[in-house]
């Protein structure tokens, strides 16, 4: 059986404890990953430390060079990424293509490290004072990963992180850890040190061992918000800088104007694209008005009975298998729930198999009409392919209803309105809004983050955000003296009057 090792300097100890890697397509174990444990961890921060003052200073263009020959090898080995990640997760192909694409954006944009890295300058900001502030790396950072986009979200943290300076230890899901190494040892065949960038597997004995850890500066976390919380709490607590990315209940609004042609088109997307393991996928679609909710629901129906289910390695398939058998039954446990609380199961995924592949963990797309916000399927995160409606009166309750739900992360509002869209964007208390668009991530040169329990710290991923938190930010006034001069008041704190 293949053996998935840690990507760390020097020999790795023999793992004493062991995390299957399941293959979703067949429902066969393909791999085991050894998981390792704090002592581990300290072999890698003291590599990391090693190299990591010599990086710093080295200066941003020479950094950009390496980013620049990453981005260049991750584009020649894209299919075999994307064969590796869908293997491991379930996705088919081109969502995996879609995984490794939306990381190297970030990449790219921490090509451009010399520009973003600037700081500022005030010249004359007194008599003879000038002011200016750079920015410096923390030292050694961590990004602890989950396993819905293997790719994507590493490269989020570990891209803005080492074009700042920094070291980064990344420990990645044990569900699918192969993407992480390949694009480790990428990083080095980029020409970054050894070391620079090192993967470590472990479940939560890592977790809490790089919370824990003085060298480490900051973490930053994406996962399930119970978790999200934890992690921030703990790191917190241990002096480090940290952003943690909970889960979502993404609302997706159809105002009565809406295109219902192009709605469904997007949800069947957004909705069970990946098998909705996405955190950005939209599980609840919110028509507006009876009427509208019929309409949509009359052509929802055809079209997610013509959706097609698939192994990932299937160019026609829509969507593949979800992760573990164990994640297989808690979605379909969640449809059990909305049925028991009353729900209408419209179209049931509950026991779908594909032939020939009877052991995958496949779930079957699923409707599920006349859910309300006090259902317990409606307030919880299912994390699979299924669509919910939750039927709102009017337009307030439509802002209401995101407003109010526990999760912030994303949301979406379909209409020709623009005034309606505008007051929407305004009003909703939600970290990311799309208008007309169903996944409404931002671009990377942008940044990425909800609110309420779907996000823990105060800044966000990637982009400017992402620079912020990889950095901090150091500001010097100046003077040089002429050598003549009253020095009378050489014990007052000197003012820009």
């Amino acid at each position: 059986m293949r053996q998935i090792d840690h990507f760390i300097v020097g020999d790795s100890p023999a793992p004493t404890r062991k995390h299957q890697v399941w293959n979703p397509s067949t429902g066969e174990v393909q791999a085991e990953v050894g998981l390792g444990d704090a002592a581990l961890l300290e072999q890698a921060i003291a590599t990391a430390q090693k190299v990591q003052p010599e990086w710093a200073a080295t200066n941003p263009q020479k950094r950009a060079r390496v980013m620049f020959k990453f981005k260049e090898l991750i584009e020649a080995n894209m299919q075999s990424l994307a064969e590796l990640l869908s293997s491991e997760h379930g996705k088919v192909i081109d969502d995996a293509k879609g995984d490794v694409q939306r990381g190297l954006e970030v990449i790219e944009y921490a090509c451009g490290i010399p520009q973003v890295l600037k700081g500022e300058y005030t010249q004359g900001a007194g008599p003879g004072i000038d002011v200016y502030s750079m920015r410096q790396p923390l030292g050694i950072g961590a990004g602890i990963t989950p396993f819905n986009f293997p790719a994507m979200i590493p490269m989020w943290m570990f891209g803005m992180a080492i074009a700042a300076g920094n070291a980064f230890i990344l420990k990645p899901s044990e569900r699918d850890p192969s993407v992480p190494v390949r694009l480790a040892e990428l990083f080095v065949e980029a020409g970054a040190p050894e070391g620079l960038l090192q993967v470590v597997h472990g479940d939560k004995e890592m977790v809490d061992a790089i919370l824990d850890h003085p060298a480490i500066s900051a973490v930053s976390f994406v996962g399930s918000s119970d978790i999200a919380h934890y992690v921030y709490k703990r790191g917190v607590a241990a002096g480090k800088r940290v952003q943690a990315m909970g889960g979502a209940k993404n609302h997706g609004i159809v105002m009565p104007d809406a295109d219902l042609d192009q709605v469904v088109n997007d949800l069947a997307g957004a909705a069970f694209g990946s098998a909705g393991e996405r955190c950005m996928a939209l599980p609840v679609v919110v028509p507006v008005g009876e009427d509208t909710a019929e309409r949509l629901k009359e052509k929802l129906i055809p079209a997610i009975h013509g959706l097609k289910i698939g192994v990932s390695s299937d160019p026609d398939a829509h969507y593949g298998p979800v992760v573990t058998p164990e994640h297989k039954a808690r979605v379909e446990g969640w449809i059990d729930t909305a049925e028991k609380e009353g729900a209408e199961i419209v179209i049931d995924g509950r026991g779908f198999t594909l032939q020939g592949h009877e052991d995958g963990f496949f779930v079957g797309p699923t409707l599920i009409d006349h859910v309300t916000p006090k259902m317990d399927s409606y307030q919880e995160e299912i994390f699979g392919p299924v669509l919910q409606i939750v039927r709102a009166n009017d337009f307030e309750d439509a802002v209401r209803l995101p407003s109010d739900h526990q999760y912030g992360n994303g949301v979406a509002i379909f209409t020709r309105n623009g005034h309606a869209a505008r007051e929407f964007a305004s009003r909703v208390n939600v970290g990311m809004v799309g208008i007309n668009v169903p996944i409404p991530v931002p671009v990377s040169y942008h940044s990425f983050g909800g609110w309420k329990r779907s996000g823990f710290g105060d800044i966000d991923q990637y982009g400017t955000e992402g620079l912020k938190f990889w950095t901090k930010l150091k500001k010097v006034t100046q003077r040089w003296p002429d050598g003549g001069g009253d020095r009378s008041n050489a014990f007052v704190i000197p003012t820009m009057g």
